[in-house]
């Protein structure tokens, strides 16, 4: 019987690997293909069949994107992208982390009206004229600041926050209060390290929105002094840029789909680079901030 079970189970491992080994295929072969159109010469590659590998290796898609001609817009838009996904993400988890500690406190007076104030937005949109209206008045229209404070606070994440806190043992904060610490000092010496788990996670989903975005820049932010790689990119799909337009190569020249594939993969490894590191974070972070309150 012993041995029927091991077979068993080990067929079912060897099916469960295989399966997911052909998802993780099909996933990575997009991306893959991107990489080896951008590494191939222009004109070979408008011949068509690229599959795994580049048919005639170059870097003329690359030496183009970053030559003279176009490093200075290239150079803006990755110092954009950089210092808004940075100090976007810092400011968000920062007063994340702030109101979801006060809204944890069953003792806090303006707890009820407070989650019912954060869901709303959950569930309801003005449309983007209102917001664009509301924006001019505050003056973030062509400012690097429509960029970080409108997201200063993120709905989802305050609620997956404040659960895990609330979970957190209130022995653990009596005892430091007995110590003579602060609230201040509870929040960043006690619950912070705690909740790390979800921070990380709470990281990952605002970096990978702060550095993906480009409709924000398009709608607020007309200007060159602003632009975002995401935006340049966007640019060169829908071919509102004069880099690598025509039909056909011309000797050291891209064309827009090779360009294309550049930009894709310039504007994609600093997320691919940074998410192994908050990868094992995800899964617990998510599953220790969704227990009910």
């Amino acid at each position: 019987m012993k041995k029927l079970k091991r077979k068993k189970i080990s067929i079912f491992n060897i099916m469960v690997y295989l399966i997911f080994t052909v998802i993780a295929l099909f996933t990575l072969y997009p991306f893959w293909n991107l990489l080896v159109v951008s590494f191939n010469e222009p004109y070979d590659s408008i011949k068509g069949g690229l599959t795994l590998w580049p048919r005639v290796f170059s870097f003329i898609n690359y030496s183009y994107l970053f030559s003279d001609d176009y490093l200075d817009i290239i150079g803006i838009a990755l110092r954009n992208s950089l210092v808004r996904t940075i100090l976007g993400t810092a400011l968000n988890v920062f007063f994340s982390t702030l109101i979801a500690y006060a809204l944890s406190k069953k003792y806090f007076v303006l707890r009820k009206f407070m989650n019912v104030l954060i869901i709303i937005p959950m569930y309801l949109s003005v449309g983007l004229i209102p917001t664009y209206l509301l924006y001019k008045q505050l003056f973030l229209v062509k400012s690097f600041a429509v960029y970080i404070i409108p997201n200063l606070i993120s709905a989802y994440n305050i609620i997956i926050l404040r659960n895990f806190m609330a979970g957190i043992p209130p022995s653990l904060t009596e005892a430091a209060q007995i110590d003579g610490a602060t609230e201040q000092g509870i929040l960043f010496k006690v619950i912070f390290p705690l909740c790390l788990p979800v921070l990380a996670t709470m990281c990952l989903f605002i970096a990978v929105f702060q550095w993906s975005s480009w409709q924000d820049t398009m709608y607020f932010a007309q200007n060159e002094n602003l632009t975002t790689l995401q935006w340049e990119m966007a640019k060169v799909i829908r071919g509102t840029t004069s880099l690598g337009k025509g039909s056909a190569a011309m000797v050291g020249k891209p064309t827009k789909e090779t360009l294309n594939a550049a930009i894709t993969v310039v504007a994609t490894l600093p997320i691919i680079m940074v998410y192994p590191f908050l990868q094992k974070y995800f899964v617990n972070g998510m599953t220790l901030g969704a227990v009910k309150e």
